[in-house]
């Protein structure tokens, strides 16, 4: 009986000193760990630090402390805490707990009747256990979470090119920066083809002759011998635009001459204060000519 008790009692002593050992050592490894990486830790502080001076300067500024009224609206909160990216990453956080604690379980009750014999090991033999259960209890769950990561890259991917894509008003805003409003264009294109029909219309009383489709188009010509080597379009219109310059015409007593193949080809093919093209010299000419008879020139 004392033989018994004896051995339960040393049983005892020798768990407790196991124990007392182990722990001993873990806290001796941990300081010793802690030493050797806090330069390294100090020191990385120190060279982010340095990186972030050298490229920004010193500008401490407490607005990233000021409050702001839109992170604590309660509607804007609601809509980021129901947001797609938050149920994703709320699915990708429970996978990832469903996955360790899965594996851990498994795992375990896979060792559990070594665990309950670990009081007849020795503690090279008792680590030895206990670093193949955490080997393997890391690798099982590398794989789950790479399982989980190629998902989640892939979904990224999506997700980061359908946020690349372009919005219709995001391209109605960039189409504005880029080439300007459209409506302030289309203005300034009426307000500049306004001060051009105004021009026009000042200039037309130097014409020498309108040429007419007879009803739907008149071009004037305007020939000066000594400033152009050709006769020059100073007018064009078409419907209304075409009456109105023959009403001025009229006015000031310029020819009115119907010719419909002159009067097309110098609408649609000059503009306006640019010389006639050598196709139209015989034609342009032979009108001149008898407008100058009508006037005795």
């Amino acid at each position: 009986m004392f033989h018994a008790t004896y051995g339960t009692l040393s049983t005892r002593v020798h768990d407790q000193f196991t124990m007392n050992i182990v722990i001993a050592l873990l806290n001796d490894a941990i300081f010793k760990i802690i030493l050797i990486s806090a330069p390294l830790m100090i020191m990385a502080v120190v060279i982010a630090f340095g990186c972030n001076i050298a490229q920004v300067k010193w500008k401490p500024t407490p607005k990233p402390m000021m409050p702001k009224l839109d992170k604590i609206n309660p509607i804007s909160g609601m809509k980021k805490l129901f947001s797609m990216d938050k149920v994703v990453e709320l699915l990708k956080s429970i996978a990832k707990v469903g996955v360790l604690s899965y594996v851990v379980i498994d795992t375990i009750k896979d060792q559990y009747g070594l665990l309950f014999r670990f009081y007849n090991f020795e503690i090279g033999e008792a680590l030895y256990v206990v670093g193949g259960i955490i080997i393997n209890l890391g690798i099982k769950i590398s794989v789950w979470f790479l399982a989980i990561a190629v998902a989640d890259y892939f979904y990224q991917k999506r997700k980061f090119a359908e946020d690349m894509k372009m919005t219709k008003q995001e391209i109605k805003d960039e189409y504005k920066n880029s080439e300007g409003d459209p409506q302030i264009k289309g203005k300034i294109k009426a307000r500049m083809r306004e001060a051009s029909q105004r021009r026009m219309m000042q200039n037309l009383p130097e014409a020498d002759v309108v040429i007419t489709n007879p009803t739907h188009l008149a071009v004037a010509l305007k020939y000066d011998r000594e400033s152009s080597s050709a006769p020059i379009v100073i007018a064009k219109g078409a419907d209304f635009l075409a009456q109105k310059i023959k009403e001025i015409a009229r006015e000031n007593k310029i020819e009115i001459v119907e010719n419909k193949p002159v009067a097309r080809m110098l609408y649609y093919n000059v503009d306006i204060d640019q010389e006639i093209p050598q196709e139209l010299y015989q034609a342009v000419a032979e009108i001149l000519a008898y407008v100058y008879g009508l006037q005795n020139q």
